[in-house]
């Protein structure tokens, strides 16, 4: 961030230098332009007698002295604007990093089945803004095998899409309608909500372990009282209904006609009223709130929302924040992750950019360049936020290592976890003796385990 004002601070000397160059001669050229203006009129129009003409000459010769002087001042304060301009390159070269090859591994694609992956992750994120011709091109020309059917449903969703683009939300309305069941169930993480409570309460978010013994209230974890008997998984289910909620598209299409109507005046009064009777009773349970603050804004129709203490409701980032949410709901009906894989890999890596290039900066100063390229992993931790997790982190309690693609948790028949290499070293040709309790098996028996 301070790489980033310190450039902010020098391209505002250069807005600057531009806005007081622009405001001094703009009004000097313009008396200039002015002046030639009329002396032009004059001798066109045979205004000018005989006797005023060798004085008018001498004014045009004034005029033009004049110009050559003014433009000359110009070109000098332009040339010395250069060196201004020039500090903004240097300060990005001083306060940023131009070379991240210190930071990538260079044969990670030379293996096709990386390429092909990286290529697929493109073409889904192009199929699911709409820009199915970019996805269609990229999918010939790298050569990879896609089925009809993952394209097909794309189609319909960009026309709902565009409609939206262009204010149309009936399209979108009617699919949210027909996928009502579906979108009611799928449960989305306010991220930020979670994160709050997480640090406030100081509690980990494990609804199981926690589902024993409390419940949820008012933003914290509180003991369950004993004298209600409430089954583990129902409590489970309470608590996970406080923490996600189910998708708002259709609420938010509503809303969006609603203000669509208020926003023509007060002649479309009546129709608003009606519009909200007749759609927003379905949503009082969810969103009570919200369609009170609507109630609220049919008062300060004859003056005009834009001018009403409701006017951040009517912004025109409204319409990006239904189209973002349709993308999302309509991806996670068609088994896609919730954000789009391309999106995620890319701002997990802004993030974690800055502390690689640190370490890898130490690194270098201590000649230990070796430790980060014997392993396939990162040589530091690097917290992504809450967004960013979607997996627990397995911890070999034999060997003491965390799992990695070439090491990963295996579970045993008994129930317990080990690593890969734990395994292989534990195990013998025949029997394997589970480490935690007495039971015997085969090595072979064991199971690959995602978590």
């Amino acid at each position: 961030m301070d790489a980033c004002l310190a450039v902010d601070r020098e391209v505002d000397k250069v807005l600057s230098r531009f806005e007081d160059m622009s405001k001094s001669y703009n009004v000097v050229l313009q008396q200039l332009i002015d002046s030639l203006e009329i002396i032009q009129n004059d001798w066109q129009n045979n205004a000018i007698k005989d006797e005023n003409k060798m004085s008018s000459i001498n004014d045009i010769s004034n005029l033009i002295y004049k110009s050559k002087e003014k433009t000359q001042q110009l070109a000098i304060e332009h040339r010395e604007l250069h060196s201004t301009v020039s500090k903004v390159g240097k300060a990005i070269d001083r306060n940023f990093v131009s070379d991240f090859d210190a930071t990538c591994k260079e044969d990670i694609f030379d293996e096709p089945k990386n390429a092909t992956l990286l290529n697929y992750i493109i073409c889904q994120h192009f199929y699911r803004q709409g820009n199915l011709d970019i996805a269609d091109e990229l999918v010939m020309e790298s050569g990879i095998v896609l089925e009809p059917s993952i394209r097909e449903p794309f189609a319909k969703l960009k026309h709902i899409k565009e409609s939206l683009i262009n204010k149309n939300i009936y399209p979108a309305l009617e699919w949210a309608k027909e996928n009502r069941a579906v979108l009611d169930t799928q449960m989305y993480p306010p991220y930020p909500l979670v994160k709050r409570i997480s640090s406030a309460s100081n509690l980990p978010i494990r609804i199981p372990y926690h589902a024993k013994r409390t419940k949820f209230s008012g933003g914290i974890m509180k003991p369950r009282p004993k004298t209600k008997k409430i089954k583990r998984m129902e409590l489970a289910k309470k608590i996970l209904q406080q923490f996600y909620k189910s998708s708002a598209l259709e609420f938010k299409l509503h809303q969006l006609a609603f203000l669509s109507i208020i926003q023509k005046g007060v002649e479309h009064q009546t129709e608003a009223v009606a519009y909200a009777r007749a759609n927003f009773s379905q949503f009082v349970d969810k969103y009570e709130k919200e369609i009170q603050t609507m109630m609220g804004m049919l008062l300060f129709i004859p003056q005009g929302i834009n001018k009403s203490p409701y006017s951040d409701m009517v912004q025109e980032n409204m319409w990006d924040e239904v189209i973002e949410l349709f993308t999302r709901d309509a991806c996670t009906l068609l088994g896609l992750s919730f954000d789009s894989l391309l999106n995620v890999s890319v701002n997990a890596g802004c993030a974690a950019l800055p502390a690689l290039l640190n370490i890898k900066h130490v690194m270098t100063q201590r000649k230990v360049n070796n430790i980060w390229k014997g392993k396939d992993e990162l040589p530091i931790e690097i917290d992504l936020d809450v967004e960013h997790r979607y997996h627990s982190m397995f911890a070999c309690p034999i060997l003491r290592q965390q799992s990695s693609d070439t090491n990963p948790p295996m579970r045993l028949i008994c129930g317990h976890i080990i690593s890969k290499d734990a395994l292989h070293k534990l195990g013998s040709s025949t029997k394997l003796k589970c480490p935690y309790c007495p039971m015997e098996q085969s090595s072979s028996e064991a199971k690959h385990i995602c978590f």
